[in-house]
């Protein structure tokens, strides 16, 4: 099997325990993109939280990609969309109002900014914002502008209020959308077409590539989908276990380099 293609979660598995891209890392994707292979970071992040990794990796250009929003967009990395699945008003409206009902912080994310009508701001509204550099507006639902792209929208509080609120969140929400839990902090909300393995299946069959030639390295839920979608789904070593379980492949941890590891034993010539 060759890989030609390598998508990479960013937050635990190609940043290191301290949030920083090991040299290790970046030579062996540089080694990679040598030798003709599509590098993607994929993540929850907005392009705008992406974009330092890129400059450090040297991924540039219209013909490299990201997918970003945990799959509502992929798009190259000089900003021109190739996938869109986003959610509608109507959909703000009612995860609002069920945020309301759960008491649990919320918010969207369009592509210019955090949105939401939580007056006492979340700490990890303010973290998010911090992350994916993007400036956060409060409007009450009122004032929301009907006509945004919301790219995904996030339940966010203490790790507790999480743990409650993805207990109590209906079948009838999860079967209209796709919801993931990607942190002890966040549950994320999507359209139904956006998972981080949907829409790496669409961007690689563009590109000319099948499921075999795409090898798939992350660690959390939201990673999930692009490690089952892979020919070659590799879990970090400290991955949940349902990723683990899923994955062809367990490397090392982010903390012992674990992306370089796994690129070098298995996608390089």
């Amino acid at each position: 099997m060759t890989i030609k293609m390598i998508a990479i979660d960013i937050d635990g598995t190609l940043l290191n325990e301290k949030n920083e891209l090991a040299p290790a890392t970046i030579d062996a994707v540089q080694a990679a993109k040598d030798q003709g292979i599509k590098v993607v970071l994929c993540t929850g992040r907005p392009l705008t939280g992406v974009q330092p990794y890129l400059d450090a990796l040297g991924i540039s250009g219209d013909d490299q990609y990201a997918i970003t929003y945990n799959g509502s967009v992929s798009q190259t990395v000089s900003g021109k969309m190739m996938t869109n699945h986003s959610l509608s008003f109507d959909d703000y409206i009612d995860l609002e109002a069920l945020a309301r009902k759960m008491q649990v912080h919320f918010q969207i994310e369009t592509p210019d900014f955090i949105y939401t009508a939580n007056k006492d701001l979340s700490g990890y509204t303010i973290f998010e914002s911090y992350l994916v550099r993007m400036l956060i507006r409060y409007r009450e639902v009122g004032e929301m502008d009907r006509d945004l792209t919301i790219s995904k929208a996030m339940f966010v509080d203490e790790p507790e209020i999480i743990n409650r609120v993805n207990k109590e969140i209906s079948q009838d929400v999860r079967e209209r959308y796709y919801v993931v839990q990607s942190t002890p902090f966040f549950i994320e909300v999507m359209n139904k077409k956006a998972s981080k393995g949907n829409t790496l299946g669409e961007l690689a069959t563009k590109l000319g590539f099948t499921a075999d030639e795409v090898m798939a390295l992350g660690d959390q839920g939201n990673d999930l989908t692009m490690i089952q979608y892979a020919g070659l789904g590799v879990a970090m070593g400290n991955a949940i276990d349902e990723v683990k379980d899923a994955a062809q492949a367990v490397t090392l941890t982010n903390a012992e380099d674990g992306v370089a590891a796994a690129i070098r034993k298995y996608a390089l010539k």
